[in-house]
């Protein structure tokens, strides 16, 4: 066979078990996954109005009750966690990322399941996305350079990455938010099969979190998988008794624990896999929202009792 033929068929097959691997690797991790989120946060804008934002002002001591709990709370007892936990560098600032996300379009969905207070939730999850912008990059920028050697920590610019978290959160929620605003008939129509749609986008991004590290999944579970559901335990745990001790109502809690306890698991690994540029690092988020259902389903059942 002519050396050119074969030259031709080596190239080819190169292409195909690495080239053509890393380029199906960008298509997810540059345009699947970017407009997924994209999608899912244009979804929560279409649930949203200015009114869910007075909420801030009326009935200040909720929200800031809950923030506090999200924005503070939450990455300081991660933080407590990791600096005392084993577990991989790389691994510990996928857990800090899933920190420092804000609550997701699941929490308020499980709020509302939950007969809590789902207006509250949803304005907890929507300012909190928009701090997230400014909170998110600081946080895993702090959290590469204190868990990572210097010689193996990758580059976060921190303009970068708030710019990109701008886009891909805030930029869709205002979108969703005139589409309500201005074509409500078809806002409330469009509403629930957007969130289904959401709803199969988020549990396919998790999947394929934890299956892009299939080969090393088992070690990487064993590792994460304990903190992760830890933290995702011990803030739902927390979550409820503080908000207990502010004196607040049952479905306010129901919120308040909720929104602690379920995270941008889409957003985390969004982080991770785009803007890091590093598959490792989102599989604490995969694997986090994975468990945060089961801890989630558990708890829901718990405050319908309660309430009954």
């Amino acid at each position: 066979m002519p050396s050119s033929y074969l030259t031709a068929i080596v190239a080819f097959r190169d292409w195909f078990l690495f080239g053509g691997i890393m380029e199906e690797t960008n298509i997810i991790t540059q345009v699947f996954l970017p407009l997924s989120l994209a999608f899912i946060m244009f979804s929560m804008g279409l649930e949203l109005t200015l009114d869910d934002f007075k909420r801030v002002i009326v009935q200040p001591k909720d929200f800031i009750v809950g923030a506090i709990s999200q924005v503070v709370v939450l990455p300081l007892v991660a933080f407590g966690m990791l600096s005392v936990w084993t577990i991989d560098p790389v691994l510990a600032v996928g857990v800090m990322i899933i920190a420092a996300c804000p609550g997701g379009v699941t929490s308020n969905l499980m709020t509302y399941l939950a007969r809590g207070d789902t207006a509250l939730s949803v304005s907890l999850t929507a300012v909190i996305s928009l701090l997230a912008v400014v909170t998110l990059p600081f946080i895993v920028s702090f959290s590469i350079l204190h868990f990572m050697d210097a010689s193996t920590a990758p580059e976060l610019p921190v303009g970068k990455t708030i710019i990109g978290v701008f886009l891909i959160t805030t930029v869709p929620v205002v979108i969703g938010m005139l589409v309500k605003k201005f074509t409500d008939r078809f806002a409330k129509s469009f509403e629930p099969i957007a969130r289904n749609i959401a709803t199969v986008l988020f549990v396919v991004i998790i999947i394929g979190a934890v299956a892009s590290e299939r080969e090393n999944i088992i070690d990487y579970f064993i590792q994460a998988g304990p903190v992760t559901l830890a933290l995702n335990i011990v803030m739902m745990v927390f979550a409820a008794f503080l908000a207990r001790i502010a004196g607040m109502g049952i479905k306010q809690r129901v919120a308040i624990t909720f929104e602690c306890g379920l995270q941008n698991g889409t957003l985390a690994i969004f982080v991770a896999a785009t803007l890091i540029g590093n598959k490792t690092m989102m599989v604490p988020g995969g694997i986090y929202g994975l468990l945060m259902f089961a801890t989630a389903i558990v708890y829901l059942f718990i405050a319908k009792k309660q309430q009954t």
